[in-house]
């Protein structure tokens, strides 16, 4: 499997659930089931490798405008939802945090960002094809800490002059 149908399944997955990760996720995990088990270990590589380029503090600090704060699950969660809403939106918010302003449609904090199951779908599929675990996939984990400069990602004064764009649109006041 290549990048582009990497992303095909995603935007596919995402179209067809409307939005809505959790029906994303179920989606995701019938459309790799119909693949064979080497098919679904590239998928889950291409998850993981883009998940571990998403650890930096800039996008954590996006994820704390948009949910008013963000521990560790919140961010990891986010870091799927983010792969979730497909390639534009992943590129845009990698490369600029800030523009997840005008990347993003609505973004209700109850349903959208919460992507964990999205990330669990590969391990899901190749579950259901194999009776097994997926196997290590090769690519090595993120340091403890996400790359770029540190800041407080508790601080509203410093992330709404970090992310203007996105703190006039869905910071707290």
């Amino acid at each position: 499997m290549d990048e582009t149908e990497f992303w095909e399944i995603i935007d596919a997955s995402r179209e067809d659930a409307e939005g809505d990760p959790e029906e994303q996720a179920d989606l995701l995990v019938e459309r790799l089931t119909r693949l064979d088990p080497d098919s679904v270990l590239d998928y889950a590589r291409h998850f993981e490798a883009r998940y571990n380029r998403a650890f930096l503090w800039d996008l954590w600090g996006a994820a704390a405008v948009l949910f008013d704060g963000a521990g560790d699950e919140t961010f990891d969660s986010f870091r799927c939802w983010l792969i979730g809403q497909g390639r534009e939106v992943y590129e845009g918010a990698v490369h600029d945090p800030d523009a997840l302003a005008e990347l993003l449609g609505e973004f209700d904090v109850e349903i959208d960002g919460d992507g964990e199951e999205i990330g669990f779908a590969a391990d899901e599929a190749y579950e259901q094809l194999t009776g097994a675990e997926t196997p290590d996939l090769g690519i090595p984990m993120p340091g403890g800490e996400p790359l770029g400069a540190p800041f407080d990602l508790e601080d509203d004064k410093v992330l709404a002059v970090r992310f203007p764009r996105l703190w006039e649109r869905f910071g707290t006041v």
